[in-house]
């Protein structure tokens, strides 16, 4: 037991919540995402609540820090149902005194509309899926908002939340590195405290991944490309004050996304909902949980008094060093290695070594941490590391 707490102490407590409906389904998405017509939210509710009590009763003892609606599109939800589950963590779990809710929201009209609401809530921090700046990219990439909607919804949601992120999309179709240096240029002018950049991938059973299979999808930089993109990318939030923290995630200091750092530094976490995953240090073991993707399924399982979630996965000791490694390598800070790791330590040692040497890793201490070369080639660094 002592070693669970130590994970959660160390690398931070958090829950996530999936909700998993969309009014469309983007075709370069791979989440678990589902369109419905209508949804009974408060049938949804109840199952959320019940899923919140079962989890405490293992969970309750750890003092909670961030909570992520995410999905899905978590601003379908109406702000009561928001309020009602907030107020059964509150109660069920002890808080952080400065407890980070975020809300991913899209920025169309009749979601903004709620922010005000969310607020009262108890939503302290929203993510926007704003994408592009460009109306064009914006219909390529299936969205529902304009640019003009888009920017609408972020000042009703800057006068709404202390924190704002959103997220946009770059090396699309057609998109030259001068038009991503402007459009991350109106971006960074907006003054959020937090920005997603990620390079667009194609993910198969997406639309996008049909539509390249069959030839179609063209105009996609090639990695030179794309690799311009991603220096523009470094250089241009770094002189506006929000340096990469994290591979794709940018933040003023301070306006990281605790609720990320809790996956990135190896934490522990609760996750409720179609398809979200957790990991949860119970008796000393890791455990990994994961629930039943289709929507329907799941509510039926807990409307049922079946716990929603698929049965839990114990990580082997090197599982558990290679996810952290994973996950950690991916921070500006880097990741401890322990002094016991669960492999051969002397090839390991070797590996790490032979990537110091090329000028990819360095080592600080008792962390590893890839340099501004090892970054943006962060997976083949991993296969090598952990060959």
């Amino acid at each position: 037991m002592a070693e669970a707490l130590e994970n959660w102490q160390r690398g931070g407590f958090g829950l996530y919540l999936h909700w998993p409906f969309c009014q469309a389904k983007c075709p370069y998405c791979d989440f678990n995402s589902h369109v419905a017509q209508t949804v009974d939210q408060d049938r949804w509710a109840a199952a959320y609540l019940s899923e919140l009590d079962r989890l405490a009763e293992e969970t309750g003892d750890r003092i909670l820090g961030s909570v992520f609606f995410g999905g899905g599109t978590p601003s379908l939800m109406e702000p009561r149902i928001v309020g009602a589950i907030l107020d059964r963590i509150g109660r069920r779990w002890r808080l952080r005194n400065d407890v980070e809710v975020t809300l991913e929201a899209n920025p169309t009209s009749i979601e903004a509309d709620r922010f005000a609401g969310y607020r009262q809530a108890g939503v302290n921090r929203v993510s926007m899926g704003m994408q592009a700046l460009n109306d064009n990219d914006l219909r390529r990439l299936g969205r529902l908002h304009s640019v003009a909607e888009g920017l609408r919804a972020f000042d009703i949601a800057r006068n709404a939340f202390d924190r704002i992120s959103f997220d946009l999309i770059y090396a699309r179709q057609d998109q030259t590195p001068e038009q991503w240096s402007a459009e991350l240029e109106r971006a960074l002018q907006l003054c959020a405290d937090h920005l997603s950049l990620y390079q667009l991938t194609v993910e198969d059973g997406t639309a996008f991944g049909d539509r390249l299979a069959r030839g179609g999808l063209r105009g996609l930089p090639d990695e030179d490309r794309a690799a311009e993109m991603y220096e523009i990318t470094q250089a241009l939030t770094t002189s506006a004050g929000l340096p990469a923290y994290e591979v794709s995630n940018h933040a003023v200091p301070g306006a990281e996304s605790r609720h990320n750092m809790v996956y990135w530094r190896a934490g522990d976490w609760v996750g409720i909902g179609p398809g979200a995953h957790g990991r949860l240090g119970i008796a000393g073991a890791r455990l990994a949980t994961e629930a039943p993707k289709a929507p329907g399924a799941w509510l039926r399982d807990v409307e049922a008094d079946v716990a929603g979630e698929l049965p839990r996965v114990p990580l082997e000791p090197v599982e558990a060093f290679e996810e952290t490694i994973m996950m950690g390598l991916r921070l500006q800070e880097g990741v401890a290695i322990p002094e016991r790791a669960p492999v051969n330590s002397k090839d390991f040692a070797s590996r790490v070594q032979g990537l110091e040497d090329l000028g990819f890793l360095r080592r600080v201490e008792d962390r590893l941490i890839a340099t501004e070369a090892g970054r943006p080639i962060l997976n083949a660094l991993l296969r090598e590391l952990l060959a």
